[in-house]
């Protein structure tokens, strides 16, 4: 099964991403396991989920990345250093986005909302997304900082909690 989001990921990796990026582990283990739902129920799908099951463990353990399947990511993720990365499993993120390693995005309470990425946003390294936020397209999150508000297309945010320093007129 072709799938074009995954090759979108790989295009911004370098070559033989496997083995010098241990990030696109989690990546091809979290787009396997979505397309393995877009199957028809029945014996090869439910295999797959165990297949899925059992390496998304593995590789959430090794690498630190959590990303479960149900999480929607758009073409062309980038994790630039692997290491405590957790993403809620409700969170949606969009295309090209970039997250470095300690990032957490997921929501302030039990059952309470989650973030959304827009298209073309960066997570600095132990950056905090939290909550029922909207970080607009193009935006840079800085290193470390809490965002627990929306955040403007083409912003810059940073500290804790974070502020917007600046906004691009044009993304």
């Amino acid at each position: 099964m072709r799938d074009p989001d995954w090759q979108a990921d790989l295009r911004r990796y370098p070559r033989r991403p496997f083995l010098k990026e241990q990030t696109i582990w989690a990546i091809a283990v979290y787009r396997f396991g979505r397309r393995n739902d877009r199957r028809k129920p029945g014996l090869v799908r439910w295999i797959g989920d165990r297949f899925y099951w059992l390496t998304f463990r593995f590789f959430e353990t090794l690498t630190g990345i959590s990303i479960p399947k149900s999480v929607e990511i758009g073409p062309g993720l980038r994790i630039y250093h692997f290491g405590n990365i957790f993403i809620h499993r409700d969170v949606r993120i969009g295309s090209n986005c970039t997250l470095r390693q300690g990032v957490t995005i997921g929501n302030r309470h039990d059952d309470g909302p989650v973030p959304v990425l827009e298209d073309d946003v960066e997570l600095g390294a132990y950056a905090q997304i939290l909550g029922g936020v909207r970080i607009g397209r193009g935006a840079k999150i800085g290193a470390m900082s809490v965002v627990l508000n929306d955040v403007p297309p083409g912003a810059t945010a940073v500290g804790i909690p974070a502020r917007v320093l600046e906004t691009q007129a044009s993304v």
